[in-house]
This record gives structure tokens, C-alpha cells and sequence, in this order.
């Protein structure tokens, strides 16, 4: 017997846009970018999102400038990205399916050698000794003063308005994992004793700040969507507590949605995942800073965590509880009895990583009938395949296989 999927597939109001169902394409970095491109690879990977039924897809970390990026190979949005990131949406377009461009700054969690960054010491909330900059030799990281706040805050808007001008329907500001804004609300990075620093209030003050203005500049066009950590992840950081009261400073300054992620980059990985990172990587990063990179997180996280579906909903729950906005559940759903969980608590839509790359078509077989469990384990091998030539793919026998490297070395915009 056919289990019904009627209230997935309701339609979805997030600010000036419409979604035609409740799934979202989470945002998971896709190493499709070499040297800043956007590629073929990486419009085709969106396009089979789309095609395959999820209603919105989510291009992960669109650098709002060079010195924004982690990586060198990462997109970034900009007059130069129009052509190629038109291509994309596009493409996601042509299947009835929205497209929503992560924007992010890097703070001092970069990774770029010292010639593709023009600051001598990273930014972040607060300066001081930099733990992330001990892998490129970086060992410092800069006070972001009034005007340094102004400049960040105008990459944002602009970075925006390029999406816009691209084709996007939606934006996601990043103010999770330990990029920029998130080393403002976080109190693993923000130190400060200023305006900006000591309670949550004063933490929140500047990414408000950034949001606002995004706000101002798109959001009666585009949709502004927010991806934050619920919880640090670890104990000295915020607790959910914060969590909820970060959901009520968002809700006070008008995000349209508010995507409910989990967990620190560098403090708290296995918090973000649910479940440990790979002990034996399938395809070893040639990257020899990212293989120190994740070899130290190795030292520093839990041990053999388990992965439990839908491990975030506790958190999410709390969080419904206290705002009325839109709120988009992150956090290991796998199934349409997943989903639903979520929709039926409350929630208004469910983002899917993990078993999307594992099967871009598992929403139309949900919608069909044929399907309602993902075959995605949550390995996590996925994740360590970004570093790789291909960029990030499944390697389960039954999953999606990725695309030829060649891909994400042509423009998407070629003929």
C-alpha cells in the first residue's frame, strides 16, 4: 500500500517566493568550482536536484570575495559569476524547481595560501592567535574594527544583489560552523567587551546588522534565508538556549526562513553530522593542509558516534516552540516518515543533503510511490569526495557516482 505524501508536496510561501514543495536541497560544499570556476559540473549537479523533485537547491558557499573564500577552488559571486551562474539557475528553472545562492564570508576560518589573501591576518570578531591559521602558517587574526564591519557588511549586499542579478530566488546568509558571522555570535571566537561582544544581545549585533541590509537590498525580490547553529556543540559555546533566542533575534529583524543546522567546523564537527567522520578516507585529499586539517579534527571530536535519523529534532522542536517563522529542519532525514515527523510538528520545510547526493531522484519517488526510505548509511564519505577532482559524489555501489572531473573544468555557460 501506498503511503501518502500529501503534505510534502503542499506549496510553501518563504517571503516573495513560492515553493511547489517542502523539500530543499541543503547546502553541501561540492568541490565543483577548480580555481573559482563556475563549472558545468557544478550547474549540472543543481539541475539534477531539481530535475529529480526537491523544490529549492542550495549552491553552497558562494564567497562574498576573494579574501572570503576557504578554498581556492569555491565559488564566489561577483560581476565575473553573472554568465556562468545564470547558466545554473537556468537550468534548475527548467524543472519547475527555485535556486538559493549560500552566501558566506570565511572570517579566519580559511585555509587560502598567503598570496591569494590580501590581508596579512585574517578577520574574525575578536583578534588574537588564530588555531584555524596554524595549518597555512597564519598564526594571527584581526579585530574587525567599525570599518572593517562596513566593508564586510557592503560584500554581503553586493554579493546579494549578484545572485539577484544571476537568476537566484533565494539567498541563505551562512551564521553557522564557524565562518564569519557565526565567530560573532559564537563565544568560542567572540571575545570582545565592546558593543559587539559579552551577552548573545551584543554577539547578534553585527550579523543583524548584515542581515538587515541584505534585507534592505533583496528581500522584497529574493527570498533571505538564514542558515544558523542551533546549538555550538560543545560545552563553553552556546547552548540551545542561545539557539532560540538567536530564532527570535532573526524572527525580530524579518528572515524569511531560518534553516536549523547544528555544530562548529573546527570545535564540533560531529555535532553538524550526526555521525562521525570516515576513519578510512575512500579518496585521500592530495591537499596536504586539508589532510592535516582532518586529521586534527580527528584527535578533537567523539569517537564513533552513531547516526540517528533526524537527530536534530529535539532542538527543533524547541525552536518552533518559540518563534512563528518560517523554519527549515536540517539533521538526517532519510525518509518520507522523516519529513513528515518534521512537517507534523510544525516545522514548514525539511532540507536533505546526504540522501540527495546518494539519489537526486528519491523526492519523485517519494512523490510516486515507489519509494519512501533513502539507501543512504550517512557514511560521510561524501564528504571527504569534495577534495577530490570529481568533487563531492556518493561511493556507495547503489548511490549517484558523480559526473567526468572534466565537467568542473568547463565554464557553464560553454556550449
Amino acid at each position: 500500500m501506498k503511503k501518502s505524501a500529501s503534505s510534502v508536496f503542499s506549496s510553501l510561501t518563504i517571503g516573495p517566493l513560492t515553493l511547489k514543495n517542502r523539500i530543499v536541497k541543503a547546502a553541501t560544499n561540492e568541490g565543483m568550482c577548480k580555481g573559482g570556476l563556475i563549472s558545468k559540473g557544478l550547474a549540472n549537479f543543481h539541475e539534477n536536484i531539481a530535475k529529480g523533485g526537491a523544490a529549492l537547491t542550495t549552491v553552497a558557499y558562494c564567497a562574498t570575495s576573494r579574501d572570503g573564500r576557504t578554498f581556492v577552488d569555491q565559488a564566489r559571486l561577483g560581476p565575473d559569476t553573472l554568465v556562468d551562474f545564470k547558466a545554473l539557475t537556468d537550468g534548475v528553472h527548467k524543472h519547475g524547481a527555485a535556486a538559493c545562492a549560500q552566501i558566506t564570508h570565511a572570517g579566519c576560518f580559511t585555509f587560502l595560501p598567503s598570496e591569494e589573501l590580501s590581508l596579512r591576518k585574517p578577520f574574525s570578531s575578536s583578534g588574537g592567535f588564530n588555531k584555524v591559521g596554524v595549518m597555512t602558517n597564519r598564526y594571527f587574526k584581526k579585530k574587525m574594527n567599525r570599518d572593517d564591519m562596513d566593508l564586510i557588511a557592503q560584500e554581503f549586499v553586493d554579493a546579494a544583489q549578484h545572485a539577484k542579478e544571476s537568476g537566484f530566488d533565494a539567498v541563505e546568509i551562512h551564521m553557522g560552523h564557524g565562518y564569519l558571522l557565526s565567530q560573532f555570535v559564537s563565544p568560542f571566537y567572540n571575545k570582545r567587551r565592546d558593543d559587539y561582544g559579552g551577552t548573545l544581545q551584543k554577539r547578534m549585533t553585527y550579523p543583524t546588522e548584515v542581515i538587515s541590509k541584505v534585507l534592505d537590498a533583496v528581500g522584497k525580490d529574493l527570498a533571505v534565508i538564514v542558515k544558523y547553529s542551533q546549538t555550538d556543540g560543545r560545552e563553553g559555546g552556546n547552548t540551545i538556549d542561545d539557539g532560540i533566542e538567536i530564532a527570535k533575534t532573526l524572527e525580530s529583524a524579518g528572515v524569511h526562513m531560518a534553516v536549523l543546522s547544528n555544530g562548529m567546523n573546527v570545535e564540533s564537527i560531529t555535532a553538524m553530522f550526526g555521525s562521525s567522520l570516515p576513519k578510512q578516507v575512500r579518496t585521500p585529499p592530495k591537499n596536504p593542509i586539508i589532510r592535516l586539517g582532518m586529521a586534527m579534527q580527528k584527535m578533537t571530536e567523539p569517537a564513533n558516534v552513531v547516526f540517528k535519523e533526524n537527530y536534530l529534532m529535539e532542538h527543533a522542536k524547541k525552536i518552533r516552540a518559540a518563534v512563528d517563522m518560517p523554519l527549515c529542519y536540517l539533521g538526517g532525514s532519510q525518509s518520507l516518515d522523516n519529513i513528515e515527523d518534521a512537517l507534523n510538528v510544525g516545522l514548514d520545510a525539511v532540507a536533505m543533503g546526504r540522501a540527495l547526493i546518494f539519489d537526486p531522484q528519491f523526492i519523485n519517488k517519494i512523490k510516486d510511490g515507489t519509494q519512501t526510505q533513502s539507501g543512504c548509511t550517512a557514511c560521510n564519505q561524501c564528504v571527504t569526495m569534495m577534495y577530490t577532482p570529481g568533487g563531492t559524489s556518493c561511493i556507495d555501489p547503489n548511490g549517484t557516482h558523480g559526473h567526468d572531473p572534466d565537467l568542473n573544468i568547463q565554464a557553464a555557460s560553454a556550449a
